[in-house]
């Protein structure tokens, strides 16, 4: 079961990876290039974040279909829309070649991409703990984000490789490589994907039932809305700061004037040590809760985010970019991202579970995440290439996650079959669901 997590959210990460990475190295040059050089950055990241306002709508359809139908069919799926227009962004013709088609044909194709990766994450996160003993959820749980740091270790090392080429051959063709290898990627997922067994939760949730009477949009709000905001605060504050990295290869080659392979090399290496930390982190939180270690990463973000850049800007040393970046990302955002799955599964009913937890995370993503490398950009351009300003959102956003996530529960140990928000409350001693989770269904990790 951890696998097939892993694959699809790496699979995802690799393919948003990419584009984030093609925004500020290569499609401003190739496919934004009718305007100056600044805007032709603006234009590349105002589609990586356009985008995101169409992944709310892939969470809310297929994860309405994951609450009727099934967390396994439809994770198939949305693993085959994402992937297929991934691999289609190879053959993007370039604004020389094809004019105002150029970036329409690669708008559209960034839409498709959304819709799927709109409930990759969210069905994958579920999977995993509905899976799970309930002592061990917070570690099973983080896979899906370990296979998001290791898309993100594929899509940066990929263009790490590829951006080493002579700029001519770069821009011409070595780009489209690692775009075209996720057809491989899609290939072994599926293979998985294909021979996992439902989830036992929503077995047990009574599914034929649940057809009949799974609540809309509006009930969702109206029952779990507590939970929607208490996962938007979190996300919020972790997506403002992943999501810098989008923003990182245009500012360290445009104002800082580093190498093009400095940003990825170090994105490499941060999701590597990340790679390492998130399950000591979901770990932790199976023994201490949730909440308190979610809160300390958001601390140790708002805390390191003036340091990093002085680093960066004081000592323009890639070895020290890199460490500066590893530990942001290895503690602070390991701390939020581990126990993610359990927390965000834990807040919601089985009925309602998939559309609440994949539509409010992708909401968040469309307002804090997808928007986060244009309006650095724009604060960066506002503060005369300083960055004070863009640490001051940064430290707001972590501030007002940071307050959200204290007002919430405590997950650790409610009960994940509840049909009722009452039932969800009242959950039992993590021992209890120990037990229930060892002898409910075949097929869960214990």
């Amino acid at each position: 079961m951890a696998a097939a997590a892993l694959v699809g959210s790496a699979l995802e990460w690799y393919d948003f990876g990419l584009y984030g990475l093609a925004a500020g190295l290569v499609f401003n040059k190739v496919i934004f290039v009718n305007s100056d050089p600044t805007v032709a950055t603006l234009l590349a990241f105002a589609t990586f974040g356009v985008a995101y306002f169409i992944r709310p709508l892939g969470g809310l359809i297929f994860g309405r279909l994951g609450d009727i139908m099934g967390r396994r069919k439809i994770l198939v799926v949305t693993l085959l829309v994402m992937g297929i227009s991934t691999t289609l962004m190879a053959f993007v013709p370039t604004y020389a070649q094809a004019g105002i088609w150029s970036p329409v044909i690669l708008v559209l194709l960034r839409v498709v991409q959304s819709i799927g990766a709109g409930a990759e994450f969210g069905g994958a996160a579920i999977m995993s703990v509905e899976h799970a003993a309930a002592r061990r959820r917070g570690m099973w749980g983080s896979w899906p984000m370990v296979g998001i740091f290791l898309g993100g270790v594929m899509g940066s090392g990929a263009f790490a490789l590829v951006a080493s080429l002579p700029e001519e051959q770069f821009l011409s063709w070595g780009w489209r490589i690692p775009f075209a290898a996720s057809a491989l990627i899609i290939a072994f997922a599926l293979w998985i994907r294909l021979r996992i067994p439902e989830s036992p939760a929503f077995v047990e949730a009574k599914p034929d039932q649940q057809k009949r009477t799974v609540a809309p949009l509006s009930s969702a709000f109206r029952h779990e809305k507590k939970g929607m905001f208490v996962l938007f605060g979190t996300m919020v504050a972790s997506n403002t700061v992943v999501y810098l990295n989008v923003f990182l290869p245009a500012y360290l080659t445009g104002t800082v004037n580093l190498a093009p392979s400095v940003a990825p090399t170090a994105g490499v290496v941060a999701s590597a040590a990340t790679i390492v930390t998130l399950p000591l982190f979901g770990a932790l939180s199976d023994r201490i809760g949730r909440r308190p270690v979610v809160l300390g990463g958001v601390a140790f973000c708002a805390l390191s985010i003036y340091p990093f850049f002085w680093i960066v800007d004081g000592t323009r040393s890639p070895l020290w970019i890199t460490v500066a970046l590893v530990a942001i990302f290895a503690i602070g955002v390991s701390a939020i991202s581990g126990p993610q799955a359990a927390f965000f599964s834990e807040l919601f009913t089985a009925r309602a579970r998939y559309a609440s937890l994949a539509f409010s995370r992708e909401v968040a993503g469309a307002t804090a995440g997808g928007l986060t490398p244009l309006i650095a950009a724009a604060l960066v351009a506002a503060g005369d290439g300083k960055p004070w300003l863009l640490s001051v959102y940064v430290v707001a956003a972590c501030v007002f996650g940071g307050v959200v996530l204290a007002l919430g529960p405590e997950t650790r140990g409610r009960k994940l079959e509840a049909l009722t928000i009452d039932e969800l409350r009242g959950g039992s001693r993590p021992a209890e669901h120990a037990a229930r989770a060892r002898t409910t269904a075949t097929g869960r990790a214990d």
